[in-house]
C-alpha cells in the first residue's frame, strides 16, 4: 500500500473542498470495507482519503411525514436493517443490507459505499433501484439528485464526479400494498460475492392484481440492469405461475453475463431467471401481507437454486 494523506472533515462543504483539491487523487471513505482493501492490494492508488464518517448529516436516518426515508451515506448496514421504519416499509432493502459481508463488516459497511463502489455485484443496488431510490450528491456547484437505477455506468464506475460526494440515499414513500424482495446466489458462505442477484418490487391493487413492478439484476452485466420486460410480464396478473415464468424468461434474455471463477455465463443466465421468479413471488407475497423470510433470517440462497 502506498502512502496517502488521511483527513476527517466535519462538514459536507469541507469534504467537497478536500476532494476538489486533488481531483481524481482523493476519494471519500464511509466504512472503508471496499476502499481500504483496494488500496492494500494496489487496485487503487490515492493521494488523499477523506473519511466522511464523522459528518453528522451522513450518519442520519430521517423518516418523512409521508413515509419516505433518507439514509445518510455513512450509515452502517446494521442500523439500516434494524431501523423499524425501513423494516416495515422497505424489507427488500433489509434483505440486501443484512448480507453485505458478515456481522463485523456490517458495523462499518454502508449502502452509500456499496453504491459508490459501483460493482456489478453490489447487493444493495438492485433493492434500492427497484423502489425508485435517489442519490443525493454534493459538489462545488451545489447539490443534485440522480436515480440510483442509473448511478452505475460501468464496473467500478459511477456518475459521481471526482469532486463530488454522495450525501444520502432518498427512498420515496411506498404506495399502499407495495413491497420489494432481494435474493442472490453464492456458491458457499465463504465467498461473499454474488454469482447472480435479483431485486424485485411490486404494487398491488385492492383485488391483489399487480399494478406496477420493477426488476433489477446484479452480477450478470457490467452494471446492475433493469429488466422492463420482466415487470411487464407480471403487471396485470396475480402472480400466477405462467406470469412468473414469463418474467423469468425475460430476465434470462436480458442478462449479459461473463464466465469467471465464480460462475459460467450459462449458470448466471439460468440463475437470473430463477432468482427473478423467486424475488417477484416473494415481493407479491409480502404485498399481500404474508410473511416472507428475508435475508436477515435465512441469510443465504444456497445451491438448491436449480428450478
Amino acid at each position: 500500500m502506498d502512502d496517502f494523506e488521511y483527513v476527517r472533515p466535519g462538514s459536507v462543504g469541507e469534504a467537497v473542498a478536500l476532494l476538489a483539491e486533488k481531483p481524481g487523487r482523493a476519494r471519500a471513505m464511509a466504512g472503508g470495507t471496499d476502499l481500504l482493501v483496494q488500496l492494500k492490494v494496489g487496485r487503487r492508488t490515492l493521494d488523499r482519503v477523506v473519511d466522511v464518517k464523522g459528518i453528522a448529516e451522513l450518519n442520519e436516518i430521517h423518516v418523512g411525514s409521508d413515509g419516505g426515508i433518507t439514509i445518510g451515506a455513512a450509515v452502517p448496514c446494521h442500523r439500516v436493517y434494524d431501523h423499524p421504519a425501513i423494516v416495515a416499509g422497505f424489507p427488500g432493502i433489509v434483505d440486501s443490507a443484512s448480507i453485505v459481508g458478515g456481522i463485523a463488516i456490517q458495523g462499518r459497511a454502508t449502502l452509500g459505499g456499496n453504491l459508490c463502489n459501483g460493482a456489478p455485484s453490489g447487493d444493495s443496488i438492485p433493492s434500492l433501484a427497484v423502489v425508485g431510490a435517489v442519490a443525493v450528491i454534493a459538489g462545488p456547484s451545489g447539490r443534485r439528485e440522480f436515480p440510483v437505477s442509473e448511478f452505475c455506468t460501468g464496473p467500478g464506475q459511477t456518475v459521481l464526479g471526482a469532486d463530488e460526494l454522495l450525501v444520502a440515499i432518498r427512498l420515496p414513500a411506498p404506495p399502499p400494498r407495495s413491497f420489494g424482495h432481494y435474493l442472490r446466489f453464492i456458491p458457499r458462505n465463504e465467498m461473499d460475492i454474488a454469482v447472480a442477484g435479483a431485486g424485485a418490487w411490486v404494487a398491488l391493487d385492492e383485488a391483489g392484481v399487480v399494478t406496477a413492478a420493477r426488476v433489477v439484476l446484479a452480477s450478470v452485466a457490467p452494471t446492475p440492469i433493469e429488466v422492463p420486460d420482466a415487470a411487464t410480464a407480471i403487471i396485470g396478473t396475480r402472480g400466477e405461475a405462467t406470469a412468473l415464468e414469463a418474467a423469468s424468461e425475460a430476465a434470462k434474455a436480458a442478462a449479459r453475463p461473463i464466465t469467471d471463477m465464480r460462475g459460467t455465463q450459462a449458470q448466471r443466465r439460468h440463475l437470473s431467471g430463477v432468482l427473478t421468479k423467486r424475488a417477484l413471488a416473494g415481493a407479491i407475497a409480502r404485498a399481500r401481507g404474508e410473511h416472507v423470510p428475508g435475508a436477515h433470517e435465512a441469510h443465504r440462497v444456497h445451491a438448491s437454486a436449480t428450478h
